[in-house]
């Protein structure tokens, strides 16, 4: 990576969320998933190809030089829990769907807003984590450290 790529980086996602300027590796992710909005859902997806939930977030992370587990069981017992209102660029976040426990991941980006890959025939899009649908599903919340 080059430095005006960083800078870039940097700039967008302080742009994204309204806050300081600070290249942390989650902001760094958070910024990457952020690039990705509109790649297409692909189950077991890992490449801007396609993504599948836990995929986003492995690319994302990759790219700010974090390796993780491609599988969202896996990622929900890294980092420490945060409680919702403490939530920062770059956290993942959660969420009980289809009768699974924890069974779908997002970045949080900031702004009270998530990143993720929802399902089969849509693309990866942004989220208000507050809305009924997410706030009535949301599980967890973790934040990985470098």
């Amino acid at each position: 990576m080059t430095l005006a790529r960083d800078l870039a980086l940097a700039f967008a996602l302080a742009a994204l969320t309204g806050t300081a300027i600070a290249a942390t590796p989650q902001e760094h992710a958070a910024a990457e998933a952020v690039k990705l909005l509109g790649a297409p859902y692909r189950y077991g997806g890992m490449s801007p190809k396609g993504f599948d939930c836990s995929g986003l977030v492995l690319y994302s992370y990759r790219q700010a030089g974090i390796t993780l587990p491609h599988s969202t069981d896996q990622q929900r017992h890294l980092g420490k829990s945060v409680r919702r209102s403490d939530l920062r660029p770059g956290d993942l976040v959660f969420f009980d769907q289809q009768g699974k426990k924890h069974g779908h991941v997002a970045i949080y980006v900031g702004n009270g807003e998530i990143v993720h890959a929802p399902s089969s025939g849509k693309r990866v899009r942004r989220d208000r984590i507050d809305s009924p649908y997410w706030k009535k599903h949301l599980s967890e919340a973790r934040r990985l450290s470098a």
